[in-house]
């Protein structure tokens, strides 16, 4: 008996089919070998064709299935993890009717303010704990304004994960924890925000069904099932966004628990049982995965735009491709703590919430010909990362987070020892790593959401630590004086 997890990121597609007893990852794949398109037909836009997530979605499901030789009547349930924020609209044939406006998109900033200023910042932030900022509410506000005639033909809206879920099942549903990371959640009222929908002018017959994020959300048809390589009415039993999931695949769901990421974008994600939000929207509190009714827990979430695309970007503009990730943790580590006073501010992925919607973009700082090599670039980018990450870390205190132990897979950016001893030297906190992502965490909430595993310590079995990185008190007053100066010269962008 087997799960089969998806999740569903920007740059691709992966799937993990878990062995239900035992825990084990038994086959992983994911699609396209290189990073899915992302199309931006004006500057800040960020857009994706949501049938290039199915396409890749139905190669990565059979592909496992091929790996393990496990049989489509030996897969009992489904779990779904996707990226956040994103806008899917369609019409009543569950049409495509343009393309996706995603996280990293910036267009509906502006739209968001305005909403903000028209609903009043204490009714907003009282009940929906966030600005509406550039988030999924906004971006469809923006269709709305600017593309009538699509707007026109909408029947719902969904977000990304919703829309894969969709294509399975046939079946436009969504969840409370998802409403509440596109900013249409009321708290107080644990309902959809009628004062939100009202001041866009939105019919609350644009909202899909919502159900549980632990909970048969429907069962694939004949068509999904063909399409996936599985059997028709196989449930669907979990769905979150990326990183209420990875937190969940970390085993982070209660007060005091943190989880960390650092893939294309950078997130830390704490968990709270009080509902708190930041006055500037910096941060953001969003609903955990948690059953609101048996025990409501909020996911305090920062995020750093520019993580691996920054590192991504040094690959292949500055080294031209001629150098692998391993072999640039490896340089980086050849440089000084504080990358001898060169400075990278990593900022180049779009408007940053954490720095309430600027986009100050990307540099490198104090540059000095007679000293600094490709070491130092790649350093000073792997810290100024961490730096960026701690600096909304210190806004997340503020909101009673505890920084003391933090949790992330061992994966993306965490493969580099300078990025995971910098992130402990500079925060103070112990990482632990894990062997996990976030394909095996949807699959671990398939069978949560299937009843199959009767608590959380059912469902993690399997889960283990495979680093524990302290502080290293020889090099914190180092660390901690170059994230000084790193804070200076951003305060001065």
């Amino acid at each position: 008996m087997y799960f089969l997890g998806f999740d569903l990121g920007s740059s691709s597609v992966k799937a993990c089919l878990l062995h239900a007893d035992s825990g084990e990852v038994v086959a992983s794949a994911f699609y396209p070998e290189k990073e899915m398109a992302i199309a931006a037909p004006k500057p800040g836009y960020a857009e994706q064709q949501p049938e290039i997530w199915w396409e890749n979605a139905c190669l990565a499901s059979k592909a496992v299935l091929r790996k393990a030789a496990v049989s489509p009547e030996d897969v009992w349930a489904i779990g779904i993890s996707y990226q956040m924020h994103g806008l899917v609209v369609v019409d009543e044939d569950l049409n495509v009717l343009r393309p996706s406006i995603i996280w990293c998109d910036s267009r509906a900033v502006e739209v968001g303010n305005r909403a903000l200023d028209a609903m009043g910042e204490n009714l907003a932030l009282s009940h929906l704990l966030n600005s509406p900022g550039n988030f999924t509410a906004s971006k469809l506000g923006w269709v709305k304004e600017n593309e009538p005639a699509v707007f026109a033909k909408v029947h719902k809206f969904m977000l990304p994960g919703d829309y894969l879920a969709a294509r399975m099942s046939g079946d436009v549903v969504t969840t409370p924890s998802g409403l509440s990371e596109g900013i249409f959640w009321d708290f107080l009222q644990q309902a959809p925000a009628d004062f939100l929908l009202d001041h866009f002018g939105f019919d609350r017959s644009l909202v899909p069904e919502i159900l549980p994020t632990f909970a048969e959300q429907g069962r694939l048809s004949a068509d999904g099932a063909s399409a996936l390589g599985l059997k028709p009415g196989t449930p669907i039993t979990y769905r979150a966004g990326d990183q209420p999931n990875n937190a969940f695949s970390l085993n982070v769901l209660e007060p005091g628990e943190v989880a960390a990421t650092a893939g294309t974008s950078g997130v830390v994600y704490g968990v709270s049982d009080q509902i708190k939000y930041d006055p500037l929207s910096r941060v953001n509190t969003f609903l955990h995965v948690n059953p609101i009714a048996q025990s409501p827990r909020y996911g305090v979430l920062l995020c750093v735009n520019g993580t691996g695309s920054l590192n991504s970007w040094l690959r292949n503009t500055l080294f031209q491709g001629n150098i692998s990730y391993p072999g640039m943790n490896e340089l980086a580590a050849t440089a000084p703590v504080g990358s001898d006073g060169l400075i990278c501010l990593p900022f180049g992925n779009g408007a940053e919430r954490m720095l309430e919607n600027k986009n100050p973009g990307a540099n490198f700082q104090g540059l000095e010909f007679s000293r600094h090599g490709l070491n130092h670039y790649t350093r000073a980018a792997q810290e100024g990362i961490v730096f960026a990450l701690y600096y909304g870390m210190e806004i997340m205190e503020t909101l009673g987070v505890s920084l003391k132990n933090i949790r992330a897979g061992e994966a993306n950016m965490f493969l580099s020892p300078v990025f995971r001893e910098t992130f402990a030297n500079v925060s103070g906190a112990t990482v632990e790593l894990y062997n996990t992502d976030g394909a095996q965490g949807a699959a671990r909430g398939a069978g949560l959401g299937l009843g199959y595993y009767k608590n959380r310590e059912d469902a993690f079995v399997g889960l283990s630590t495979l680093q524990t990185i302290e502080p290293e008190t020889t090099l914190t007053e180092a660390t901690k004086e170059a994230y000084g100066k790193w804070k200076d010269a951003l305060s001065k962008s």
